[in-house]
Protein backbone atom coordinates (compact mmCIF):
# COMPACT_ATOMS: atom_id res chain seq x y z
CA UNK A 1 0.00 0.00 0.00
CA UNK A 2 1.78 3.19 -0.70
CA UNK A 3 2.28 5.85 1.55
CA UNK A 4 0.66 8.91 1.76
CA UNK A 5 3.31 11.40 1.01
CA UNK A 6 3.60 8.78 -2.60
CA UNK A 7 -0.15 9.03 -2.19
CA UNK A 8 0.05 13.10 -2.33
CA UNK A 9 2.45 13.02 -5.60
CA UNK A 10 0.26 11.08 -7.37
CA UNK A 11 -2.65 12.89 -7.07
CA UNK A 12 -0.48 15.99 -7.97
CA UNK A 13 0.55 14.39 -10.91
CA UNK A 14 -2.54 13.10 -11.95
CA UNK A 15 -4.30 16.75 -11.61
CA UNK A 16 -1.28 18.23 -13.65
CA UNK A 17 -2.16 16.29 -16.03
CA UNK A 18 -5.70 16.62 -16.04
CA UNK A 19 -4.73 20.51 -16.31
CA UNK A 20 -2.63 20.10 -18.97
CA UNK A 21 -5.40 17.92 -21.43
CA UNK A 22 -8.10 20.65 -20.86
CA UNK A 23 -5.00 23.58 -21.73
CA UNK A 24 -3.92 22.20 -25.10
CA UNK A 25 -7.72 20.84 -25.86
CA UNK A 26 -8.45 25.01 -25.52
CA UNK A 27 -5.34 25.58 -27.01
CA UNK A 28 -6.67 23.67 -30.06
CA UNK A 29 -9.71 24.98 -30.24
CA UNK A 30 -8.31 28.38 -29.91
CA UNK A 31 -5.64 27.85 -32.62
CA UNK A 32 -8.05 26.52 -34.64
CA UNK A 33 -10.58 29.76 -34.22
CA UNK A 34 -8.21 32.44 -35.94
CA UNK A 35 -6.94 29.95 -38.66
CA UNK A 36 -9.44 27.84 -39.99
CA UNK A 37 -11.66 30.69 -41.32
CA UNK A 38 -9.10 32.19 -43.16
CA UNK A 39 -7.87 28.64 -44.29
CA UNK A 40 -11.27 27.66 -45.96
CA UNK A 41 -11.26 31.29 -47.22
CA UNK A 42 -8.36 30.68 -49.37
CA UNK A 43 -10.20 27.13 -50.45
CA UNK A 44 -13.09 29.32 -51.67
CA UNK A 45 -10.48 31.89 -54.11
CA UNK A 46 -11.15 34.48 -50.94
CA UNK A 47 -14.74 35.06 -51.07
CA UNK A 48 -15.90 35.54 -47.57
CA UNK A 49 -19.53 35.08 -48.29
CA UNK A 50 -18.73 31.54 -49.82
CA UNK A 51 -16.15 30.74 -46.35
CA UNK A 52 -19.01 32.11 -44.37
CA UNK A 53 -21.57 29.49 -45.33
CA UNK A 54 -18.82 26.47 -45.21
CA UNK A 55 -17.16 27.71 -41.92
CA UNK A 56 -20.82 27.04 -40.23
CA UNK A 57 -21.38 23.96 -41.79
CA UNK A 58 -18.06 22.59 -40.66
CA UNK A 59 -18.56 24.50 -36.81
CA UNK A 60 -22.12 22.47 -36.70
CA UNK A 61 -20.81 18.82 -37.50
CA UNK A 62 -17.67 19.78 -34.82
CA UNK A 63 -20.20 20.94 -32.38
CA UNK A 64 -22.90 17.92 -33.22
CA UNK A 65 -19.77 15.37 -32.87
CA UNK A 66 -19.14 16.38 -29.44
CA UNK A 67 -23.22 16.62 -28.69
CA UNK A 68 -23.33 13.21 -29.66
CA UNK A 69 -20.20 11.56 -28.24
CA UNK A 70 -19.55 13.37 -24.83
CA UNK A 71 -22.10 10.71 -23.08
CA UNK A 72 -20.25 7.38 -24.80
CA UNK A 73 -17.08 9.05 -24.38
CA UNK A 74 -17.61 9.39 -20.36
CA UNK A 75 -19.98 6.14 -20.35
CA UNK A 76 -16.76 4.01 -21.93
CA UNK A 77 -14.93 5.76 -19.25
CA UNK A 78 -16.61 4.18 -16.59
CA UNK A 79 -16.30 0.61 -18.35
CA UNK A 80 -13.02 0.36 -19.56
CA UNK A 81 -11.53 3.24 -17.30
CA UNK A 82 -10.14 6.55 -17.08
CA UNK A 83 -6.87 6.39 -18.23
CA UNK A 84 -7.74 4.52 -22.25
CA UNK A 85 -9.90 6.51 -23.11
CA UNK A 86 -8.23 10.08 -22.72
CA UNK A 87 -4.40 8.46 -24.19
CA UNK A 88 -6.90 7.08 -27.23
CA UNK A 89 -7.80 11.03 -26.89
CA UNK A 90 -4.82 12.84 -27.36
CA UNK A 91 -3.44 10.39 -29.66
CA UNK A 92 -6.59 10.94 -32.19
CA UNK A 93 -6.26 14.85 -31.61
CA UNK A 94 -2.58 14.79 -32.80
CA UNK A 95 -3.49 12.55 -35.79
CA UNK A 96 -6.51 14.84 -36.33
CA UNK A 97 -4.29 18.55 -36.32
CA UNK A 98 -1.99 16.45 -38.64
CA UNK A 99 -4.59 15.88 -40.78
CA UNK A 100 -5.74 19.41 -40.79
CA UNK A 101 -2.73 20.60 -41.20
CA UNK A 102 -2.58 18.82 -44.81
CA UNK A 103 -6.21 19.09 -45.90
CA UNK A 104 -5.65 19.70 -49.28
CA UNK A 105 -9.39 20.59 -49.59
CA UNK A 106 -12.84 21.77 -47.99
CA UNK A 107 -13.65 18.05 -47.34
CA UNK A 108 -10.44 16.74 -45.83
CA UNK A 109 -10.89 20.32 -43.23
CA UNK A 110 -15.04 18.82 -43.02
CA UNK A 111 -14.35 15.21 -42.48
CA UNK A 112 -11.17 16.19 -39.64
CA UNK A 113 -13.33 18.92 -37.67
CA UNK A 114 -15.24 15.95 -36.88
CA UNK A 115 -13.29 13.33 -35.81
CA UNK A 116 -11.78 16.28 -33.50
CA UNK A 117 -15.58 16.73 -32.11
CA UNK A 118 -15.34 13.40 -31.00
CA UNK A 119 -12.37 13.35 -29.48
CA UNK A 120 -12.49 16.41 -27.99
CA UNK A 121 -15.62 15.24 -26.05
CA UNK A 122 -13.44 13.72 -23.63
CA UNK A 123 -13.47 16.74 -21.38
CA UNK A 124 -16.43 15.18 -19.71
CA UNK A 125 -13.74 12.03 -19.02
CA UNK A 126 -10.75 14.41 -17.85
CA UNK A 127 -13.93 15.77 -15.44
CA UNK A 128 -14.43 12.60 -14.26
CA UNK A 129 -11.32 11.51 -13.50
CA UNK A 130 -10.76 14.49 -11.55
CA UNK A 131 -13.31 13.56 -9.54
CA UNK A 132 -12.17 10.15 -9.10
CA UNK A 133 -8.77 11.37 -7.55
CA UNK A 134 -10.29 14.70 -5.25
CA UNK A 135 -11.22 14.74 -1.61
CA UNK A 136 -14.08 16.68 -0.64
CA UNK A 137 -11.35 19.19 1.11
CA UNK A 138 -9.96 19.83 -2.37
CA UNK A 139 -12.63 19.03 -4.74
CA UNK A 140 -13.55 22.83 -4.98
CA UNK A 141 -9.60 23.70 -5.45
CA UNK A 142 -9.28 20.94 -8.22
CA UNK A 143 -11.78 22.01 -10.29
CA UNK A 144 -11.17 25.65 -9.81
CA UNK A 145 -7.81 24.28 -11.36
CA UNK A 146 -9.85 23.23 -14.96
CA UNK A 147 -11.42 26.71 -14.85
CA UNK A 148 -7.54 28.39 -15.23
CA UNK A 149 -6.80 25.74 -17.14
CA UNK A 150 -9.96 26.36 -19.68
CA UNK A 151 -8.60 30.55 -19.18
CA UNK A 152 -5.12 29.85 -20.38
CA UNK A 153 -6.18 27.94 -23.76
CA UNK A 154 -8.68 30.34 -24.52
CA UNK A 155 -6.50 33.39 -24.41
CA UNK A 156 -3.14 31.52 -25.64
CA UNK A 157 -4.71 29.70 -28.17
CA UNK A 158 -6.13 32.77 -30.65
CA UNK A 159 -2.64 34.49 -30.07
CA UNK A 160 -0.87 32.26 -30.54
CA UNK A 161 -2.48 30.66 -33.62
CA UNK A 162 -2.61 34.14 -35.28
CA UNK A 163 0.76 34.82 -34.60
CA UNK A 164 2.05 31.48 -35.93
CA UNK A 165 -0.49 31.79 -38.89
CA UNK A 166 1.05 35.26 -40.17
CA UNK A 167 3.93 32.87 -40.83
CA UNK A 168 2.04 30.02 -42.37
CA UNK A 169 -1.45 29.58 -41.89
CA UNK A 170 -0.86 25.52 -41.40
CA UNK A 171 1.71 26.05 -38.94
CA UNK A 172 -0.47 26.68 -35.91
CA UNK A 173 -2.00 22.87 -36.63
CA UNK A 174 1.41 21.53 -36.71
CA UNK A 175 2.14 23.50 -33.54
CA UNK A 176 -1.31 21.56 -31.92
CA UNK A 177 -0.15 18.41 -32.87
CA UNK A 178 3.55 18.52 -31.64
CA UNK A 179 1.63 19.62 -28.05
CA UNK A 180 -0.83 16.69 -28.22
CA UNK A 181 1.63 14.28 -29.15
CA UNK A 182 4.06 15.28 -26.15
CA UNK A 183 0.62 15.26 -23.95
CA UNK A 184 -0.03 11.95 -24.97
CA UNK A 185 3.29 10.68 -24.28
CA UNK A 186 3.44 11.81 -20.88
CA UNK A 187 0.28 10.52 -19.81
CA UNK A 188 1.54 7.19 -21.22
CA UNK A 189 4.42 6.90 -19.34
CA UNK A 190 3.03 8.82 -15.88
CA UNK A 191 -0.32 8.74 -15.82
CA UNK A 192 -2.33 6.54 -13.47
CA UNK A 193 -5.52 4.78 -13.27
CA UNK A 194 -8.65 6.83 -11.30
CA UNK A 195 -11.40 4.25 -11.48
CA UNK A 196 -10.77 1.10 -9.69
CA UNK A 197 -11.87 -2.33 -12.10
CA UNK A 198 -14.45 -3.11 -8.79
CA UNK A 199 -15.76 0.41 -9.33
CA UNK A 200 -16.63 0.01 -13.29
CA UNK A 201 -19.82 -0.56 -14.83
CA UNK A 202 -21.11 -3.31 -16.78
CA UNK A 203 -20.05 -2.87 -20.97
CA UNK A 204 -24.17 -3.48 -21.90
CA UNK A 205 -25.00 -0.12 -19.72
CA UNK A 206 -22.33 1.80 -22.14
CA UNK A 207 -24.23 1.31 -25.19
CA UNK A 208 -27.76 3.04 -23.85
CA UNK A 209 -25.32 6.62 -23.75
CA UNK A 210 -28.38 9.17 -25.12
CA UNK A 211 -27.45 12.12 -25.50
CA UNK A 212 -30.97 13.76 -25.33
CA UNK A 213 -31.92 12.39 -21.84
CA UNK A 214 -30.38 15.43 -20.52
CA UNK A 215 -32.77 17.37 -22.44
CA UNK A 216 -35.83 15.19 -21.39
CA UNK A 217 -34.48 16.01 -18.00
CA UNK A 218 -35.67 20.14 -18.13
CA UNK A 219 -39.31 18.29 -17.69
CA UNK A 220 -38.63 17.63 -14.52
CA UNK A 221 -38.22 21.79 -13.85
CA UNK A 222 -41.86 22.91 -15.19
CA UNK A 223 -41.12 26.48 -13.42
CA UNK A 224 -37.73 26.79 -14.52
CA UNK A 225 -38.52 26.29 -18.53
CA UNK A 226 -38.41 30.32 -18.47
CA UNK A 227 -34.55 30.73 -17.60
CA UNK A 228 -33.39 27.90 -19.21
CA UNK A 229 -35.25 29.25 -22.69
CA UNK A 230 -33.37 32.36 -21.31
CA UNK A 231 -30.23 30.57 -20.89
CA UNK A 232 -30.50 28.76 -24.38
CA UNK A 233 -31.30 32.56 -26.76
CA UNK A 234 -28.55 33.90 -24.94
CA UNK A 235 -25.72 31.03 -25.83
CA UNK A 236 -27.14 30.84 -29.15
CA UNK A 237 -26.22 34.71 -30.11
CA UNK A 238 -23.10 34.13 -28.04
CA UNK A 239 -21.97 31.37 -29.92
CA UNK A 240 -22.75 32.83 -32.95
CA UNK A 241 -20.96 35.93 -32.42
CA UNK A 242 -18.01 33.87 -31.57
CA UNK A 243 -17.98 31.96 -34.66
CA UNK A 244 -18.25 34.85 -37.13
CA UNK A 245 -15.99 37.09 -35.42
CA UNK A 246 -13.25 36.40 -37.98
CA UNK A 247 -14.71 36.35 -41.34
CA UNK A 248 -16.83 39.39 -39.84
CA UNK A 249 -13.81 41.60 -39.07
CA UNK A 250 -11.91 40.74 -42.26
CA UNK A 251 -15.05 41.88 -44.40
CA UNK A 252 -16.10 44.90 -42.08
CA UNK A 253 -13.11 46.26 -41.22
CA UNK A 254 -10.46 44.64 -43.57
CA UNK A 255 -8.29 43.08 -40.18
CA UNK A 256 -5.93 41.16 -40.65
CA UNK A 257 -5.39 37.47 -39.18
CA UNK A 258 -2.91 39.32 -36.19
CA UNK A 259 -6.01 41.46 -35.74
CA UNK A 260 -8.35 39.39 -34.95
CA UNK A 261 -6.46 36.37 -33.10
CA UNK A 262 -5.25 39.56 -30.25
CA UNK A 263 -8.95 40.96 -30.61
CA UNK A 264 -10.23 36.93 -29.60
CA UNK A 265 -7.56 37.08 -26.33
CA UNK A 266 -8.34 40.14 -25.54
CA UNK A 267 -12.15 38.82 -24.96
CA UNK A 268 -10.86 36.02 -22.95
CA UNK A 269 -8.99 38.19 -20.56
CA UNK A 270 -11.90 40.09 -20.09
CA UNK A 271 -14.14 36.51 -19.52
CA UNK A 272 -11.80 35.84 -16.96
CA UNK A 273 -11.23 39.14 -15.09
CA UNK A 274 -15.57 39.78 -15.07
CA UNK A 275 -16.16 36.10 -14.05
CA UNK A 276 -12.93 35.66 -11.63
CA UNK A 277 -13.34 38.99 -10.04
CA UNK A 278 -16.35 40.70 -10.44
CA UNK A 279 -18.99 38.12 -10.74
CA UNK A 280 -19.26 37.71 -6.76
CA UNK A 281 -18.87 41.05 -5.34
CA UNK A 282 -21.55 42.31 -7.66
CA UNK A 283 -24.18 39.45 -6.71
CA UNK A 284 -23.17 40.14 -3.19
CA UNK A 285 -23.42 43.61 -3.50
CA UNK A 286 -26.75 43.76 -6.04
CA UNK A 287 -28.26 40.34 -5.64
CA UNK A 288 -28.41 37.76 -8.50
CA UNK A 289 -31.96 38.95 -9.96
CA UNK A 290 -30.36 42.57 -10.21
CA UNK A 291 -27.13 40.96 -11.73
CA UNK A 292 -29.10 38.86 -14.66
CA UNK A 293 -31.75 42.21 -15.48
CA UNK A 294 -29.00 44.56 -15.57
CA UNK A 295 -26.39 42.03 -17.21
CA UNK A 296 -29.30 41.44 -19.68
CA UNK A 297 -29.56 45.18 -20.33
CA UNK A 298 -25.68 45.87 -20.72
CA UNK A 299 -25.60 42.85 -23.51
CA UNK A 300 -28.43 44.27 -25.49
CA UNK A 301 -26.68 47.69 -25.73
CA UNK A 302 -23.47 46.26 -26.50
CA UNK A 303 -24.64 43.75 -29.31
CA UNK A 304 -26.88 46.60 -30.85
CA UNK A 305 -23.81 48.86 -30.80
CA UNK A 306 -21.36 45.66 -32.55
CA UNK A 307 -24.36 45.82 -35.59
CA UNK A 308 -23.78 49.63 -36.39
CA UNK A 309 -20.68 50.13 -35.60
CA UNK A 310 -18.55 51.61 -38.37
CA UNK A 311 -14.72 51.31 -37.04
CA UNK A 312 -12.62 48.57 -36.35
CA UNK A 313 -11.47 49.86 -32.87
CA UNK A 314 -14.81 50.61 -31.62
CA UNK A 315 -15.18 46.63 -30.99
CA UNK A 316 -12.82 46.78 -28.23
CA UNK A 317 -14.62 48.95 -25.89
CA UNK A 318 -18.39 47.18 -27.28
CA UNK A 319 -16.83 43.56 -26.50
CA UNK A 320 -15.67 44.66 -22.79
CA UNK A 321 -19.16 46.08 -22.81
CA UNK A 322 -20.49 42.82 -24.04
CA UNK A 323 -18.79 40.56 -21.82
CA UNK A 324 -19.53 43.05 -18.84
CA UNK A 325 -23.31 41.73 -19.10
CA UNK A 326 -22.96 38.86 -20.29
CA UNK A 327 -20.81 37.25 -18.43
CA UNK A 328 -22.19 38.84 -15.10
CA UNK A 329 -25.43 37.85 -16.38
CA UNK A 330 -24.87 34.07 -16.86
CA UNK A 331 -23.45 32.46 -13.73
CA UNK A 332 -25.93 34.24 -11.65
CA UNK A 333 -29.07 33.22 -13.24
CA UNK A 334 -27.62 29.92 -12.92
CA UNK A 335 -27.53 30.36 -9.02
CA UNK A 336 -31.22 30.89 -9.55
CA UNK A 337 -31.72 27.75 -11.03
CA UNK A 338 -29.71 26.26 -8.58
CA UNK A 339 -31.22 27.64 -5.42
CA UNK A 340 -34.40 26.59 -6.54
CA UNK A 341 -34.11 22.69 -7.42
CA UNK A 342 -33.65 20.10 -4.47
CA UNK A 343 -30.18 18.71 -3.69
CA UNK A 344 -30.91 15.38 -4.94
CA UNK A 345 -31.73 17.09 -8.50
CA UNK A 346 -28.54 19.06 -8.70
CA UNK A 347 -26.19 16.71 -11.26
CA UNK A 348 -29.92 16.52 -13.29
CA UNK A 349 -29.54 20.34 -13.59
CA UNK A 350 -25.91 20.39 -14.26
CA UNK A 351 -26.83 17.90 -17.35
CA UNK A 352 -29.31 20.19 -17.91
CA UNK A 353 -26.96 23.22 -18.75
CA UNK A 354 -24.89 21.03 -20.51
CA UNK A 355 -27.00 19.99 -23.05
CA UNK A 356 -28.70 23.43 -23.44
CA UNK A 357 -24.88 24.38 -24.50
CA UNK A 358 -24.29 21.81 -27.01
CA UNK A 359 -27.70 22.51 -28.90
CA UNK A 360 -26.70 26.62 -29.26
CA UNK A 361 -23.68 25.46 -30.04
CA UNK A 362 -25.04 23.89 -32.94
CA UNK A 363 -27.71 26.78 -33.38
CA UNK A 364 -25.61 29.55 -33.03
CA UNK A 365 -22.66 29.22 -35.27
CA UNK A 366 -24.71 27.99 -38.25
CA UNK A 367 -27.42 30.59 -38.06
CA UNK A 368 -24.43 33.12 -37.46
CA UNK A 369 -22.53 32.03 -40.62
CA UNK A 370 -25.58 31.96 -43.27
CA UNK A 371 -26.49 34.97 -42.00
CA UNK A 372 -23.09 36.49 -42.52
CA UNK A 373 -22.92 34.78 -46.24
CA UNK A 374 -26.16 36.33 -46.63
CA UNK A 375 -24.85 40.13 -46.54
CA UNK A 376 -21.30 39.49 -47.65
CA UNK A 377 -23.17 38.00 -51.26
CA UNK A 378 -23.25 39.69 -54.39
CA UNK A 379 -27.55 41.29 -53.51
CA UNK A 380 -28.55 40.75 -50.04
CA UNK A 381 -32.11 41.63 -49.18
CA UNK A 382 -30.72 43.74 -46.09
CA UNK A 383 -27.79 46.09 -46.52
CA UNK A 384 -26.18 45.25 -42.67
CA UNK A 385 -23.38 43.70 -42.50
CA UNK A 386 -23.88 43.51 -38.75
CA UNK A 387 -26.79 41.70 -38.38
CA UNK A 388 -26.03 38.90 -36.29
CA UNK A 389 -25.22 41.39 -33.73
CA UNK A 390 -28.31 43.19 -34.07
CA UNK A 391 -30.35 39.81 -33.87
CA UNK A 392 -28.52 38.82 -31.01
CA UNK A 393 -29.64 41.70 -29.36
CA UNK A 394 -32.93 40.83 -30.13
CA UNK A 395 -32.20 37.36 -28.45
CA UNK A 396 -30.94 38.83 -25.50
CA UNK A 397 -34.22 41.06 -24.93
CA UNK A 398 -36.73 38.15 -26.10
CA UNK A 399 -34.44 36.20 -23.01
CA UNK A 400 -34.56 38.95 -20.80
CA UNK A 401 -38.61 39.24 -21.00
CA UNK A 402 -39.36 35.86 -21.20
CA UNK A 403 -36.89 35.44 -17.96
CA UNK A 404 -38.05 38.95 -15.99
CA UNK A 405 -41.24 36.93 -14.33
CA UNK A 406 -39.19 34.41 -13.01
CA UNK A 407 -36.09 36.44 -12.24
CA UNK A 408 -38.26 38.81 -10.46
CA UNK A 409 -40.18 36.37 -8.47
Amino acid sequence: MPSPATSLKRQKTSVAFIFIVIVINMLGVGLAWPILPKLIQSFEGGDISSAAFHFGLIATVYALAQFLFSPLMGNLSDAFGRRPILLISQAGLAIDYVFLAIAPDYWWLFAARMISGMFGATITTANAYLADISTPENRARNFGFLGVAFGIGFIAGPAVGGLLGEINIRLPFYAAAALTAVNFLYGYFILPESLPVEKRRPLGRVWNSNPLSALRGMAEFPILLPLFTALFLTAVAGRGLENIWVLYTDFRFGWTLRDSALSLAFVGVMFILVQGLLVGPSVRILGERRVVIIGYVIAIVALFCFGIADQGWMLFPFSALYIFGAALAEPALKAICSRSVPDDRQGLLQGVFGSIGSVAIIVGPLSASMMLSHVAGDSPLFNLPGIWFIFGSLLFLIALIVASRRVAA
